[in-house]
């Protein structure tokens, strides 16, 4: 992880937090938030980590569950572990097999112009065994 505006964060396995988060730093979440976070820098949730709320950042790693808005300004990633429940918007999208992603998804172009047809931009799940990769 990059230190974009400092030290990295990070919330640990076995740690759970209720509240919202606003850093400039990456942040890292090992353990449970119920909450949200804002950063002008990168989000990653661990195998064992676990958000329900609203996150907003520039670049996300997802491992362990989200429930909740995601907005993602630039690339978000889906490990194989992954599971994603709620609304999704990003301009890059990187899913691994075996990833979780039932949310409908808003894909921005470069200019911050939606991609897709329609209002809604590209709607749909990935689950399972699929791969999908759109940037």
């Amino acid at each position: 992880m990059n230190e974009i505006g400092g030290q990295p964060n990070r919330i640990e396995k076995n740690t759970k937090i209720k509240g919202d988060i606003v850093s400039e730093a990456d942040f890292r979440i090992d353990g449970k938030l119920d909450g949200n976070v804002k950063t002008s820098g990168k989000v990653v949730i661990g195998k064992d980590g676990y958000i329900h709320g609203k996150v907003e950042c520039v670049n996300a790693d997802i491992e362990g569950s989200f429930n909740g808005e995601l907005l993602v300004s630039d690339l978000l990633t889906l490990k194989s572990s992954a599971v994603i429940e709620g609304t999704v918007s990003v301009t890059k999208l990187a899913v691994e097999p075996g990833a979780t992603f039932n949310a409908s998804c808003t894909m921005k172009g470069r200019g911050g112009a939606t991609k897709g047809s329609g209002p809604g931009g590209l709607k749909g799940s990935v689950s399972g065994n699929e791969q999908a990769k759109a940037s």
